[in-house]
Order: structure tokens, then sequence, then C-alpha cells
């Protein structure tokens, strides 16, 4: 047909060689910078507000409501952004690992399946956390869900008011002790995570 290559071209491109694989920096071009990779694709050109630069991850050029036009307002939503994707990471780990060790290790808990294991709090004997009465012995959902705001917030306002991070780091990725792996140490593989995280 009209768009399938004529077998010259088909053969001719056959002996070249093939083009350089792009550096690591080159691949970020497709997550940050003006040539990112948006929300409409092509089509997105026209509709991609200028406040939207592809500075940060996670910048696809889409804000119909404009929530981002203000720098405040955007910096407290990226952190909030970022705070929920760290729980939602840690949430996910926290359904798996009791079915998994239940199911491969033989470990046993009162009921592993997640959806399943708040239910225990109203049976008879309680809810006994990681299986051991003498750890948590919770009877009172009320008891529960007021630990739960008080540790939680307590937390909270450690972490706003600059907790243990001290005066010289980063808010939403302090690095140093809390990077024990090392892996922000390479700005291009750090720049790549700071994408897969959110």
């Amino acid at each position: 047909t009209q768009f399938a290559p004529s077998p010259v071209a088909m053969f001719a491109a056959f002996g070249r060689k093939a083009p350089p694989t792009p550096s690591k920096s080159d691949s970020l071009s497709s997550w940050y910078g003006p040539e990112r990779n948006k929300w409409l694709g092509p089509f997105s050109d026209a509709s991609t507000p200028a406040y939207l630069t592809g500075e940060y991850p996670g910048d696809y050029g889409w804000d119909t409501a404009g929530l981002a036009a203000d720098p405040t307002t955007f910096a407290a939503y990226r952190e909030a952004e970022l705070i929920h994707a760290r729980w939602a990471m840690l949430g996910t780990l926290g359904c798996l690992t009791p079915e998994l060790l239940a199911k491969y290790a033989g470990v046993q808990f009162g009921e592993p399946v997640w959806f399943k294991a708040g239910a225990q709090i109203f049976s008879e004997g309680g809810l006994d956390y990681l299986g051991s009465s003498n750890l948590v012995h919770a009877q009172s959902i009320l008891a529960i869900l007021a630990c739960q705001v008080v540790l939680m917030g307590a937390v909270e306002a450690y972490r706003v008011n600059g907790g243990p991070l001290g005066e010289d780091l980063d808010l939403l990725h302090p690095g140093e002790a809390f990077d024990p792996l090392g892996l922000a140490d390479d700005p291009d593989t750090f720049a790549e995570l700071k994408v897969k995280e959110i």
C-alpha cells in the first residue's frame, strides 16, 4: 500500500549501524522539561499551562482546575501527594506481607487477609497485634481510633516542625540518614526515582 516502505529502502536500512543508545540524562527528557510526556500526547501542547514547565516529577502538563497556578499552593499539594504516595506504598506492604507469610512461610495470624483483619476487633477476644496478646490487645475500636489520631498527629507535627532532618536538608527528599542504600547518590537515577515514587 501507499505507506509500506519500498524493498530497496528496507534492505538499505538493514546494513546501517544501530543508533547509539541514549544516556540516562537523555531518557529523563521523557519525564522532565518541555519535551516530556504530556497528558494528551502530541495534542496537549496548546492545553498545557505556562506555569507547568516540567521541572517537577509527575508534571504531565494537566491542570484544568488551575490548582498549581499559585506556587505556595502547588508546594503544599506536591508535599501532600508525595506523603500520601509513601503511605500508600507502606500500606501495600502491610497488606501483602501477612498474606504471603501465612501462605508461603506458614506463619499463623488471626486473619491474614487485609480486608478481613480489622473485623477481628469486634470478635469475642478482640484483636491481637502480630498474633500476640502481650503486644497490643485491642478490644475497643474507639480506643484504637483515638490512639491512631494522637500518634499520627504527633508524628505529623514533628515532621512539619523540622523533625529529625535538621536545618539544611530538603523536606521532601532529605537523603543522608533517610537514604541508607545511597539511591540518591547518582543525580540521574535520583530524578528517575522521584518519578517512580509518584
